[in-house]
């Protein structure tokens, strides 16, 4: 009796893989198509007009971003909040900014996310502040973004188009919270995303370590720095916080920080410094 179950569970436990494989291989070439689909023109103005970012890139790396964009529109979902109409507008931009992080690299497309909630403007949302003593209090705070792990993006319309127009400002929402997508995809927000080798995490946590605490000493003394001082709220935000940085202020993180401006071109694979 034993033995035919064991033999029922392999059984079941190879259909499941078989299962698995043919739904792997469908989406691979899914994937392939869309990647290869023609991009409407009218979302390429959306891009020049609202990505400046994406006019920087090199027309290899454009013509990637457009397959990226493709794919991510396939299969994430937007929804409107408080009476905001989801146009190809909203859609195209913040993808964008989604895929932007995925060049060079291998795409997985967030596979944790599957829906992007855009309000109007900024939102009002509970948060919880520490007051010492254990304490903890529990209040309302206007956001432009927060990214929920295994859950959804939620962003506003007027930060994403804020944080894409100046591309030099240090400040992207849709950077910042798909790099929080990219963290939490190991299970854990911890500022530490899938590195790939094993090796990479002794420089990654050595550096990263010490410019966060850097940071952190730095906002309490209240002086100022190339990586905004939200980034010593913890590990989490201040990877956040270097995504934003590297991809609009390279020059300036390369000259005061430049091991950690390492670090970010050998995880994301780009050198914002060679697109002029």
């Amino acid at each position: 009796m034993e033995l035919w179950f064991s033999l029922g569970l392999l059984a079941v436990a190879l259909l499941g893989l078989g299962i698995w494989a043919l739904y792997a291989r469908a989406r691979r070439k899914r994937r392939a198509a869309l990647f290869a689909q023609a991009f409407p023109d009218a979302w390429i103005e959306i891009l020049e007009r609202n990505v400046p970012l994406y006019n920087a890139l090199p027309e290899p790396l454009k013509r990637q971003l457009r397959g990226h964009i493709n794919i991510f529109l396939a299969e994430k979902k937007f929804i409107g909040c408080a009476g905001l109409e989801v146009t190809d507008e909203v859609r195209v931009t913040v993808a964008a900014g989604a895929c932007v992080l995925m060049l060079n690299r291998k795409a997985r497309y967030y596979p944790g996310l599957s829906t992007i909630f855009v309000y109007p403007e900024a939102y009002v949302a509970e948060g919880a502040r520490a007051t010492g003593g254990g304490g903890v209090l529990i209040q309302e705070q206007a956001r432009a973004g927060e990214s929920w792990q295994h859950g959804p993006i939620v962003l506003s319309w007027d930060g994403v188009r804020r944080g894409a127009a100046d591309v030099r400002d240090g400040h992207n929402v849709v950077l910042h919270e798909f790099a929080h997508q990219l963290d939490q995809a190991d299970g854990e927000a911890d500022g530490a995303p899938d590195l790939g080798a094993r090796s990479r995490y002794v420089s990654w946590a050595r550096v990263l370590g010490r410019e966060y605490e850097k940071l952190v000493a730095r906002a309490r003394r209240g002086r100022g720095s190339t990586l905004d001082r939200y980034g010593a709220t913890n590990p989490a935000e201040f990877f956040a916080v270097l995504t934003e940085t590297f991809f609009e202020k390279p020059k300036k993180l390369k000259r005061k920080h430049p091991e950690l401006y390492e670090e970010a071109k050998g995880f994301y694979r780009l050198d914002p410094l060679e697109w002029g």
